[in-house]
Parts: C-alpha cells; structure tokens; sequence
C-alpha cells in the first residue's frame, strides 16, 4: 500500500474473466484494499452465465441455486498501473466458491490451472504465443458502425497509408506501458483490421496476458470515441480475425521438449503426439476456440481460415501449421481459433488435446502438400456452434480433461446462445423475404 500511495496510485481494479472471456471488475480505494484480500469481494455466480445482452442463462449453480456468491480475491501479485487512468492500478482476481472453499466450476482461469497441473504429473511445461487481430470501427449515424479507413490493399503494413489517426502506433506504446509483453504491430489483411504480437511465455502468463491485452485494446478504443471487436466476422465483405495459438512445451529439464533433430521432420515423438492429439479433438475444440454462432461464418473456401483437420510444414493453408524453426524455437500453431475466444479455454483446451495425443502416444497422418481447403483429403470440422457443441459432449475424454461441471455449464451456456439466435429474425431475413412474399 505504501509502494502504491508512493506511485501515486488510489485505485485498485480487480478484474478476473467469465465464461466468455470479458473482464469483470470492481474497484476498491487503496484504504480498503486489506479488508478485499483478507474477505475477498463478493459477486454473483451468475455473472458466469450472463449473456452479452445482460439475460441471466438458467445454468446449475445460477438461477436454479437463488443467485449464490462467489468470493474473488484480489491477487497482488498481478498488479499493474493502468498507464491510460492516473491512479489507477489493476490486478487479477482468485474466484473460489464461499460454500466449498473450491474454485468455482466455471472459473476459466482455474481451469487452466488444472490443465497444466495435468502436465505438471507428465513432466511438462507449456510455453504459449498468442496472436490476435481485431477490427476498429467508427461511429456511423446510419448504420451503428463503420470499419475504420477501409481501404483495401493495405496488407500487412504500418504508418499513415493504412492507419490515418495512428491508431496503432499510440496503441502499442500505451499496451507496451501495461508491461503485458508486447512486442510489434501491423494492419492486416482487411480495412481497419491490425494484429498486435505478444511474447511467448509459460500459458498462464500468456493467458493473463492476451486477456489483459483484449481488455486493454477495447479500452483505448472506448477513449478514442470507437469500437475495438474481437468478433470473429464483424463485415460480410471482409475476412475474420483470428486467435493463433503457437504451443511448445518445456521438460524438466527447460528444454524445448518439441525438438529432435533425429525425429521425424526434426520433431519429437512429443510434438508429434501432440499435434495428433489436436486433431483427434479439434471438432470439440472448435466449440472453445470458435465460440460463437457468428464464428462459423469466418470459415469457408478461400478464407485462409482453417475449416478441415489437417496438418503441414510451413503451410499456413493447414489447420495445425509446424513453422520452420527448430531448437529452441521448435513448436507448433494452431490456426483454428478466432478471436472472440476465451484466452484461457482457449488455451487450456489445446493443451489439454495435446496432453491427450501424448498419452496416446498416436502418429499424426501425413502433412499436407500443397494448398490446402480440400474436403476429398481432410475432414471437415463442425460448421455451426451447434455442431461444435455436440462435439464437444460427446468427446468423454476431453470433457474428463476439462471437468465435467465446467464442460456442462459452458455447455449449458452456448446453448442457450444458438436457441436465441434461432429465434431471432435477422436483416438478412427482412431483406430476402419481405418485399416479394
């Protein structure tokens, strides 16, 4: 306290994520700090299964038990100055429930947590780089949002071509003041879509930080007076953004348990269990990693989003894509998730899928030659979050992996998701139909 008072800081916001990986928060005055990490802050459970439209979903443990609390903890140890609010810090926060003295079966947090302890009993330690993309749009009176300068052909590039306002450049100077392990930014591919890199680290530091990260970026939109989506396909004529998700593994000893000069394509049996392992579960991954109705709508033929199981060396057409480097760099990046997913279900579902290939101990097939996008050589995953549901139930061992209260909340939850949408009359639907019938 005497350190913050120091720093000028007056303020701490604690923060921890719910089921769909948005922040939620209260903040506590610095006198009060104490009293919140000796009793913890209280909140809903419910908070776990609010909609983005603030409908509380009937999952176990919510409505059906009367609303009870969960206790969240603030864990200082995350602590950061907010560089954007003077005197303000922010850390993370514990969730346990008050009854059990037990994390809370939807803390996603907590369940990252049990993942890697998983690992921890086979000698394991995952080393994670996330990259996210994300769209920033502009206040249009007619339509709600507007893409922020659309230009097309912009690809990959930075400066004022691309990004008239210098969106980025002040964005990553305030993300790099956040000390979350930023490290370069671009645009991408589509009119007002960028990507900001982070480090690769231990994945809970990488889960931390790409949630902090999604927080910070939709922050300093806010500030600008605009709208920063990690929705997986915001515009029908622009592409999706995506969350990749570059895996390796530590062992006990530190080193890069993915590399093997003598292995097969320099990889160990390991790293080659584990990519089997990903594609054995990707159709009940897809519900983790594309969990929205809308996400289902970024894939499709010439999306250069992957839509089929496959595998390939350097070849970013594949679901799984092995990058070139090996030693220390040795890993490989899973193409399949997009950006509006949970960074830490995100995370703990590949390494769980991966565990599970290594316990295994199954070959993956060949990897793909060539371009990919061919139904005649690869499966093809769940193409509605409803079929990535049912994939995600009837796959016991991932379920098992995962925990069976945690799967059947968020199973719970998403399908609440899909029941509303298809009751929901879109524009699409006025357009099509209205006038000629």
């Amino acid at each position: 306290m005497e350190r913050l008072a120091a720093d000028g800081i007056d303020v701490v916001r604690v923060t921890y994520p719910d089921l769909i990986g948005t922040d939620r928060a209260r903040d506590v005055l610095l006198e009060e700090l104490p009293r919140a990490v000796e009793h913890g802050l209280a909140f809903c459970r419910a908070v776990y299964h609010t909609s983005p439209q603030g409908d509380v979903v009937p999952v176990r443990g919510g409505l059906d038990a009367g609303l009870p609390d969960i206790c969240v903890r603030p864990d200082l140890d995350t602590l950061l100055p907010l560089p954007w609010e003077p005197g303000v810090a922010t850390c993370l926060g514990e969730v346990v429930d008050p009854a059990t003295g037990a994390p809370a079966p939807e803390s996603p947090r907590d369940l990252l947590k049990s993942v890697l302890d998983r690992c921890a009993e086979h000698g394991l330690r995952p080393v994670v780089g996330p990259e996210l993309e994300y769209f920033l749009c502009e206040r249009d009176l007619a339509a709600g949002w507007r893409r922020y300068a659309p230009d097309p052909g912009v690809v990959y590039t930075a400066g004022l071509r691309a990004d008239p306002d210098n969106h980025l450049l002040r964005t990553l100077r305030q993300v790099r003041d956040l000390n979350i392990g930023v490290l370069s930014g671009n645009h991408e591919f589509d009119g007002g879509q960028f990507e900001i890199n982070l480090v690769h680290s231990e994945a809970m530091s990488a889960a931390d930080r790409a949630f902090r990260f999604k927080a910070a970026i939709k922050e300093l939109a806010r500030k600008e007076g605009r709208l920063a989506t990690f929705m997986a396909k915001p515009f029908n004529d622009a592409g999706g953004s995506g969350f990749h998700l570059h895996l390796s593994g530590d062992d006990t000893e530190g080193r890069n348990a993915f590399d093997d000069p003598s292995g097969a394509y320099g990889l160990s049996a390991t790293a080659r269990h584990s990519v089997a392992g990903v594609m054995a579960h990707a159709p009940a991954l897809a519900a983790l990693l594309n969990p929205t109705v809308n996400s289902y709508k970024r894939f499709g033929p010439d999306t250069l989003a992957p839509w089929l199981i496959d595998w390939g060396l350097d070849n970013r057409s594949a679901m799984v894509r092995i990058p070139p480097e090996r030693g220390s760099g040795a890993r490989l990046e899973l193409r399949l998730g997009d950006a509006s997913a949970n960074p830490y279900l995100a995370i703990a579902g590949t390494i769980a899928a991966a565990l599970l290939g290594v316990t295994a101990g199954e070959e993956p097939p060949g990897p793909l030659e060539g371009y990919g996008y061919d139904p005649a050589r690869s499966a093809v995953l769940p193409g509605t979050l409803a079929e990535a549901l049912d994939a995600l139930e009837a796959d016991t061992a991932l379920a098992e992996m995962l925990g069976k209260d945690f799967t059947q909340s968020f199973l719970s939850y998403k399908r609440n998701e899909v029941e509303r949408f298809q009751r929901h009359v879109t524009d699409w639907e006025f357009t099509e139909y209205a006038y000629h019938l």
